[in-house]
């Protein structure tokens, strides 16, 4: 099965500053209706008492905190978080490492405590992608929503993947199977942003560039009202990412 293959090939040194993801959240920070197309993307799924696994900067945190929501974040570097403390001083911030060997213990006040869990485009950079799902159901309260986004197909795998330390890319099928493996019942299942692909393809596989450039993610984040209707028309049928919710 070529998905495990590829994910047993691959390996990446924790790097405690990652430069390469600092710079690509940096670039999409300023992409603010693709950011609000994600939010408005999984809002519908987010209840109660919320946890945000790795914040980043806070591209999308900024959303539900505007909104009052009551979400804590969290990340795994400690330059993320002390980054989203100067930015939401109001904020709870968690430094997070979702497969630490002693999870239990670390994270003991946290075990069944949230209404609803998301991580985007974060369990791609985690080599147990299993035990990352089987220890976010901890955390959840019953019947809790877990939100997973993560890049699609793997046949787009390419310099972008490789810089930010993706071990793979995913199917609706091949995360699903992961979700049902840790006992969530699926709610909903679906690619997001099909016109991502052509973009990811040229930029990433043709121009071979390592980051992503700010010139093209301004572009393309004026032309998301389009995107957003071609999803539509094509019914999430496929796209860059694949988004699964599962529940408790």
């Amino acid at each position: 099965m070529v998905y495990l293959k590829d994910k047993m090939e691959k390996k990446f040194e924790f790097k405690e500053v990652d430069v390469e993801g600092w710079e690509t959240l940096s670039a999409i920070e300023s992409a603010d209706k693709l950011n609000n197309w994600m939010y408005e993307t999984i809002k519908p799924f987010c209840k109660g008492k919320i946890l945000e696994i790795g914040s980043g900067i806070g591209n999308i945190s900024q959303f539900f905190i505007k909104n009052n929501e009551n979400i804590t974040l969290s990340d795994i570097r400690d330059n993320y978080c002390n980054e989203l403390k100067k930015k939401f001083p109001q904020a709870h911030v968690l430094n997070l490492n979702l497969i630490d060997q002693d999870f239990d213990t670390k994270m003991a006040t946290h075990l069944e405590q949230y209404d609803t869990i998301f991580a985007l485009n974060v369990v791609e950079h985690i080599e147990d992608d299993y035990l990352a799902l089987k220890n976010a159901r901890k955390m959840l309260k019953k019947d809790g929503h877990l939100i997973i986004l993560v890049p699609a197909y793997q046949a787009l795998y390419n310099g972008f993947d490789k810089e930010l330390e993706h071990y793979r890319r995913y199917t609706k099928k091949s995360l699903q199977e992961i979700f049902i493996k840790n006992e969530y019942s699926i709610i909903k299942s679906k690619y997001f942003n099909f016109a991502g692909i052509a973009g990811w393809y040229v930029s990433g596989k043709l121009q071979k560039n390592k980051t992503l450039p700010k010139d093209q993610v301004k572009l393309y984040n004026l032309l998301v009202p389009v995107f957003k209707l071609i999803d539509k028309v094509i019914f999430n049928s496929m796209g860059l990412s694949v988004i699964v919710v599962g529940k408790k």
